[in-house]
């Protein structure tokens, strides 16, 4: 960092690096054109002669230059007869521009003084560079890449530029050369802070741009290699050393060479970064997750020995296998409780961190372990691009990433010993404690431990701790009836001593009375759910009549958590009512407040709240129609999400009826926003909802709620529910709701690249939606149907189908409808080679969206008049759609739309000749993520391959060709053929 001029002169003493001009001071520019600024107001700098002069001063670091110093650096060894009159000219114009004292004429020269801080954007970036470097040498890597990236940001296209003369020309040649620099230091700092996935793009264009910078190919290697890549940055290394025979004569550097041997040897020191990171900044990410532990934690010495042995095994005795202890009992028996504690005492073995999760096996969904693996990478500090799909490739990562560290992983209330397989770490100075109501004998080399009841004399230990000794003294008796009603259970236990705490005029008599009646509790003896449940009567059995039913109807959703809106359409109450009624709910511990306006059931406790409704409700109706009051309340919100994200749409008249109000929302964002954070509360009320009363309207709750499946994040879970509703309706004979979802279902899964699957369902659905004359289902089912066939090569089919479509959503008023056919039978089109028709028919579409202000599905639009374009050879206008299109969809975080975009633009600039920039966007596709699933991934594949075949890079050209080539193999796709002509050319050349 070194290597960038400076100029003292022009910063004051004592002031900040790297600060920038005060408002209305003169401000100066040289790493792009030769500008000046009196504070935002740019000021005329003159003919490029004058512009080289203030460039030349500039850069003499405040020191004088002779009038024969400048006029070699303007005109070089030719200048005019007139140079000596034209430099005082070009002086004297600028003084007139410039402060007074700016320019001053000293010994026959000039120079330019007195000047502030941050005056000139060299020394600032000179000064961040200073700061950046310092940061680094402290450890403190995430500061020095950020203090980089604004040093690099001051660069506003080539320095000098439009400057004249051999001086400017040397000192081009010299702050681009200090550009590439900070930007390779900037680059090592993305890959020590483990972002090699989204540096591989801007380093491909960087090699093409720079084809014989061998440190930007080494940095590719690496970020490639540990991008999973390694055929790849093999192949980097190959077009290397080719290219440097071609045009230089010689070998790669020896740096170049040993990481060559590195990636072929699979080093494991490759996977890490190459400087180790120190305080402040703690690189990779301590993660320390685990709960509190609770401050009146009781006896349970024995197993707290045993488990802190274990645990201590693990990160004392190198070379030993991974520790894992199992914690098996009932429900209420306190495994979350010591397991938290000990975890906290085991804390300093490993000081690497501490994960923890609730795998909710208790409950009807137990947490997937793809998406706590991608929450735990997440809290380790993996980037969410670099975190893979599958179960398997996330699991292998996990373990990689905890390669050589000491973490504590905490898996709460396990399923089964399948479910947490994957979460285990895999190597030793790691150990993992598990909870679970199963013992788990399946699961190898684990350390079983079966947690039993408290003993009586730890049971009244704890009561005594909460209720207090004073009052626990004067009654023992009493007490200790109270802990053997309780069955010595803890959560009893503590649920019980809790309420006697909180009512300062009960005596422990009173509560002793109240669990002798057996009616009030179940016979803890009972296997099973049922020694639950005779702890949480207690709790039940003290609620007043609108907190106990409050508590039974709550209970009934299968969301992981609900809020106040959503509890209040439960309810049937306002939601100030609503809220005093949970938070006493809260109180009780029967609720946990999962946040501010958001509330959550225990498992077990959300089980017992169930077979009290099933119990006690009256009538029994009540708990259909509760169900009913949510179900209508997501489906009005979400149709009103709808609505805010496609005015004009017609769809949200084709909807069931509701008799709830929706939630209400401040701005379009916060709409967005909700029905996000409620994908999985509304998921799963659909699936709770797939009954034949409310069958219709959870399949419409799908249609209004589609955003999910469109952004990526929920796509598995919706596609789900949105089976699970075909199913439903198919048994029920419900042609009408079959229709939709079979519609729905088919849009999933071409996103998701089964064309082939989609069209089936769609085919039904046209069949259906004929039969039921359902408007929505015609339209939608025929134009999802074109969309298949086209991506199937069947185009003849797909006009058909598009038409049809037109047809309906013409016949329907679906005017947004109506252009979305259009812009899809345009691509079709642009497959036939009518491209001026396609381009015809997006535009038609586009007027449809301007006129009805739809901006996110104008965004479609001109994505598909994009590729129209290209295909017409009209590169520059294509670029300009498609590029407006990735806006749009970044703002609505369609990031699946973003990935396919940047797909596309990587095809215009392909066309256009711009392999590189074609090379970039690739691999912004390949890191975004992309609609059509794995067919996608094999077609940009194809792409990024072409691009760099035309750099030069033709190894790693076909690296990226197999890998496509297995895709399409795999998958019958006819692309294959293609791909194996274009791997035997290469292999032929």
């Amino acid at each position: 960092m070194d290597g960038g001029p400076r100029v003292p002169e022009q910063r004051r003493a004592g002031a900040a690096a790297g600060a920038i001009a005060e408002p209305e001071s003169l401000r100066f520019g040289v790493l792009g054109p030769v500008r000046a600024w009196r504070g935002a107001q740019p000021l005329n700098t003159g003919s490029p002669q004058q512009r080289a002069l203030l460039a030349a001063l500039l850069l003499r670091e405040g020191r004088t230059a002779t009038a024969a110093e400048l006029i070699d650096a303007l005109w070089g060894t030719e200048p005019p007869s007139q140079a000596l009159a034209a430099l005082r000219t070009y002086a004297s114009r600028l003084r007139k521009v410039l402060d007074p004292g700016v320019l001053v004429s000293e010994s026959g020269g000039y120079a330019v003084r007195s000047l502030g801080e941050g005056a000139l954007d060299l020394a600032v970036a000179q000064d961040l560079a200073a700061q950046a470097e310092k940061a680094r040498g402290a450890g403190d890597l995430g500061e020095a890449r950020e203090v980089l990236n604004r040093a690099l940001a001051l660069w506003d296209g080539e320095p000098l530029a439009g400057v004249p003369g051999p001086h400017a020309d040397t000192q081009r040649v010299r702050l681009e050369e200090w550009r590439l620099q900070l930007l390779e230091t900037r680059l090592d700092l993305d890959l020590d802070l483990g972002c090699h996935a989204e540096a591989v793009s801007e380093l491909t264009a960087l090699t093409a741009a720079h084809p014989l910078r061998e440190r930007l190919r080494e940095l590719l290697m690496l970020a490639l290699y540990r991008s999973g890549r390694q055929a790849e940055a093999l192949a980097v290394y190959a077009d290397t050393r080719r290219l440097l025979a071609e045009e230089l004569g010689v070998d790669p550097r020896p740096g170049l060479r040993e990481l060559q041997q590195r990636i072929l040897q699979a080093d494991p020191a490759l996977a890490e970064p190459s400087t180790p990171a120190a305080e402040p900044a703690v690189v990779p990410v301590r993660p320390a997750q685990l709960p509190a532990s609770v401050p009146d934690f009781t006896g349970r010495s024995s197993f707290v020995s045993e488990l802190s042995e274990v645990l201590a095994s693990a990160s004392e005795a190198e070379g030993r296998v991974m520790a894992v202890s199992a914690l098996a009992g009932i429900g209420g028996v306190g495994k979350t409780t010591l397991a938290v504690h000990v975890a906290h005492r085991a804390r300093p073995a490993f000081p690497d961190g501490q994960l923890y999760v609730d795998l909710q096996g208790a409950g009807p969904r137990p947490a997937e372990p793809e998406t706590v693996l991608g929450s735990f990478l997440r809290a380790l500090g993996t980037a969410d691009s670099a975190i893979p799909d599958s179960l398997e490739e996330r699991a292998a990562l996990y373990r990689s990433v905890l390669d050589g560290r000491r973490v504590l992983v905490l898996l709460d209330n396990a399923k089964d010993a399948a479910q947490i397989r994957p979460l285990l770490p895999g190597t030793e100075g790691c150990a993992a404690l598990v909870t679970s109501r199963v013992r788990m004998l399946d699961l190898a080399g684990a350390h079983l431990v079966d947690l039993d009841v408290m003993s009586p004399d730890e049971a009244l230990s704890l009561f005594t701790k909460i209720v207090g000794e004073e009052r626990v003294a004067a009654e023992r008796e009493a007490a200790l009836d109270v802990v053997a009603a309780c069955g010595f259970l803890p959560l009893a236990l503590r649920i019980a001593a809790s309420r006697l705490a909180a009512r300062r005029t009960w005596t422990v008599s009173v509560l002793a009375a109240k669990l002798a009646d057996e009616r009030r509790r179940l016979d803890e003896l009972q296997a099973g759910d049922l020694a639950v449940k005779a702890t949480f009567e207690l709790g039940y059995g003290q609620l007043e009549p609108a907190q106990a039913r409050a508590f039974r109807l709550l209970g009934l959703a299968d969301g992981p958590d609900m809020s106040l809106a959503a509890a209040s359409a439960v309810l049937d109450l306002p939601p100030e009512d609503t809220e005093d009624l949970l938070e006493s709910l809260v109180d009780t511990s029967l609720l946990e407040s999962a946040a501010p306006g958001r509330y959550r059931f225990h498992d077990l406790v959300r089980l017992y709240a169930r077979a009290c409704a099933e119990r006690d409700e009256q009538p029994p109706s009540e708990r259909a129609e509760a169900m009913s009051r949510l179900l209508d309340f997501y489906l009005a919100s979400a149709t009103r999400v709808y609505a805010i994200e496609r005015p004009g749409d017609r769809t949200v008249d084709h909807l069931e009826t509701t008799r709830r109000a929706a939630q209400e929302f401040v701005d379009d964002a916060r709409a967005l926003d909700w029905l996000h954070a409620e994908a999985a509360c509304i998921l799963a009320c659909v699936q709770q909802s797939l009954a034949a009363p409310t069958l219709r309207r959870a399949v419409d709750l799908l249609l209004a709620s589609k955003d999910l499946a469109e952004s990526g994040a929920s796509a598995l879970r919706y596609e789900a529910a949105t089976r699970a509703a075909r199913d439903a309706a198919a048994e029920l004979g419900d042609a009408f709701a079959e229709g939709r979802a079979r519609t729905t279902l088919a849009q999933v899964l071409g996103h998701g690249g089964r064309f082939e699957e989609a069209g089936v369902e769609t085919a039904r659905a046209i069949e259906l939606g004929r039969s039921t004359n359902d408007p929505w289902t015609c339209g939608n089912a025929h134009n999802e149907q074109g969309i298949v066939a086209n991506c199937l090569n069947r185009r003849t089919v797909s006009e058909i189908h598009l038409r049809e479509a037109i047809k309906a959503f013409r016949a329907d008023g679906n005017r947004p409808g109506e252009a979305s056919a259009l812009c899809n039978l345009s691509r079709v089109l642009v497959s036939l080679d009518r491209v001026p028709t396609a381009i015809d028919l997006v535009r038609e579409g586009i007027a449809i969206y301007d006129e009805l202000g739809l901006t996110f599905r104008l965004a479609n639009a001109r994505y598909a008049l994009g590729i129209a374009l290209r295909h017409g050879g009209r590169n520059d206008e294509a670029l300009d759609e498609l590029t407006a299109a990735l806006e749009t969809f970044a703002v609505n975080r369609q990031r699946l739309w973003e990935g396919t975009t940047h797909f596309r633009i990587a095809q215009v600039h392909l066309s256009a000749g711009r392999p590189a920039r074609a090379a970039q966007h690739a691999e912004q596709a390949l890191t975004t993520g992309y609609i059509g699933g794995e067919w996608m991934r094999a077609n940009i594949l194809t792409l990024l391959g072409r691009s760099l075949e035309n750099l030069g890079q033709t190894d790693r050209a076909r690296a990226c060709w197999r890998d496509a080539l297995t895709v399409y193999e795999g998958a019958g796709s006819p692309e294959a053929d293609e791909l194996r002509r274009l791997l035997h050319s290469v292999a032929v050349l």
